[in-house]
């Protein structure tokens, strides 16, 4: 398959959200990212560049909320650079171009993005292998809604630790309810809360640990609906929240339109269509995602390690090329 039916593919998918979540669209963009590097016709820097930047571009026009697929691409821009930085060296002279140029960067290139998928499919276990240093025994966690990453880093904690967890339903989807019985069947004491209780319930939690759809370059975060309302209920109560991101979910991206990082869905899970003469007129905007302002967040763990909000920016700048 040529590198333009890739794209043509991978652009398919995320239109129907066929691929969602920011771990699943990274990798799918990295793997793609790789192909276009080793099959694309290019003959010196600038024109690999246009080609990376192109199927960037593609992709965010296709999907913006799922910015891991940008974080990629101006990842892979980041060592296209690098890797030009170091061939320059060793060889001084004109505008490196040719078939020798092309193949020293295409080999390089294409160990520098499997190693960065290997970052990515390591990266859950990573961020859980951290669950023993930030959970401590009798504490009280809350989180919401079901994630993943969240679901394996309390798993993990609770192989030497003893802990309650409080897990919202997150309505209209109920992933709480599933992420609840998870954690339940692996022992871990869980009691299951409506998200009308949030506020309620907050003065008893210890710590709130979030998952993240998203981290933004000033430190906020974009994550499922009803985030917002867990983190201003914490800061109301003085709770910290924690939130376990991968290097993959940090964008360069500053929120100048906070509006712009969320996806309204079908409102079927919050209505079905029995009703829909008597609410042919009612509007139900069912939001995917909230944005948390970084002043509500106290710590990211990463899979590199923990960090405070301000240190994203050095984190963007470390792995971005702007």
């Amino acid at each position: 398959m040529s590198t333009a039916a890739q794209v043509d593919l991978l652009v398919a998918k995320l239109t129907r959200r066929l691929v969602v979540g920011s771990i699943a669209v990274a990798l799918e963009t990295a793997r793609l990212l790789r192909n276009v590097v080793s099959g694309s016709k290019w003959k010196d820097n600038k024109s690999l560049t246009d080609a990376v930047r192109n199927v960037g571009i593609r992709l965010e026009s296709t999907q913006p909320i799922e910015m891991s697929a940008l974080g990629m691409v101006k990842r892979v821009l980041h060592l296209i650079q690098e890797e030009q930085l170091v061939y320059v060296a060793e060889n001084p002279g004109p505008e490196p171009e040719g078939n020798d140029y092309r193949e020293k960067m295409k080999s390089a290139l294409r160990q520098a993005i499997s190693e960065m998928i290997d970052e990515l499919e390591t990266a859950s276990s990573n961020i859980a292998s951290q669950a023993l240093e930030h959970i401590h025994s009798n504490e009280i966690i809350l989180t919401v809604g079901g994630s993943p990453v969240v679901e394996q880093f309390l798993k993990e904690a609770a192989k030497l630790r003893r802990f309650q967890v409080l897990v919202t339903e997150a309505a209209p989807w109920y992933d709480g309810q599933e992420m609840a019985a998870s954690l339940a069947a692996a022992g871990i004491d869980t009691t299951l809360v409506t998200d009308s209780a949030i506020f309620a319930v907050m003065s008893r939690a210890n710590k709130v640990i979030l998952g993240a759809h998203a981290v933004l370059a000033n430190g906020g975060v974009v994550a499922v609906s009803g985030s917002h309302i867990v983190a201003s209920s914490a800061k109301h109560h003085s709770t910290p929240v924690v939130v376990l991101a991968g290097l993959h979910t940090i964008s360069p991206t500053y929120p100048y339109d906070t509006g712009v990082f969320n996806l309204c869905v079908s409102p079927n899970a919050a209505n079905n269509f029995e009703n829909a003469e008597k609410l042919k007129d009612v509007d139900l905007p069912t939001p995917l995602y909230d944005y948390v302002a970084p002043e509500f967040v106290s710590l990211f763990i990463t899979n590199i390690g923990p960090h405070p909000p301000t240190y994203i920016q050095r984190l963007v700048s470390e792995s971005y090329l702007e």
